[in-house]
């Protein structure tokens, strides 16, 4: 084997034996100014601030958010608001790989769940599909009548009103 060969070798058992490893190495700089917070949650305390352009290393990814060590403090900021990499310097296989994969995240510790980000399917995922009667039976099963909605949304106060739909940007009739 060459001296490439062994060292491409040894890259892949490292990153395949080490998977913070490759994060943990990572540079990143705000592209806006947001708080550091104690834990990934939007109501979590906050213990600092990064400004828009501050470098940033990135420590660790959980949902839509970065561990971040910036300075002496260390803390959890919103994945949007780093870009991953030096400065100008952008692998746009790895940004859109990050937006795409913020689908869904915690966003308080009420765990309420917000989407964040772009949530869709891959060729593989597509490729693996298989009809689940029982998922769909499931589903169907949770739909309620147009007269409990009506029902229920006036018990919390709610409600109906008719708005005018946009003009068709084609010009033709809705």
């Amino acid at each position: 084997m060459t001296r490439a060969g062994r060292a491409l070798a040894a890259l892949w058992l490292a990153a395949t034996l080490l998977p913070g490893w490759a994060v943990a190495q990572e540079i990143g700089t705000a592209l806006k100014a947001d708080e550091i917070r104690a834990e990934p949650f939007t109501d979590a305390k906050a213990i600092g601030r990064i400004a828009k352009g501050d470098k940033v290393e990135i420590l660790a990814r959980q949902s839509g958010w970065l561990q971040v060590r910036s300075g002496a403090r260390k803390g959890w900021v919103r994945l949007l608001s780093v870009r991953r990499g030096q400065g100008g310097q952008t692998n746009v296989a790895q940004e859109v790989g990050s937006v795409a994969g913020v689908a869904t995240g915690r966003t308080g510790t009420g765990q309420v769940v917000s989407t964040t980000g772009v949530r869709g399917l891959d060729a593989e995922e597509l490729e693996a599909a298989k009809f689940d009667g029982k998922q769909i039976s499931k589903a169907e099963s949770l739909a309620v009548s147009a007269a409990d909605a009506r029902r229920f949304a006036g018990e919390a106060g709610l409600a109906a009103q008719s708005i005018k739909l946009l003009p068709d940007p084609r010009g033709g009739a809705r």
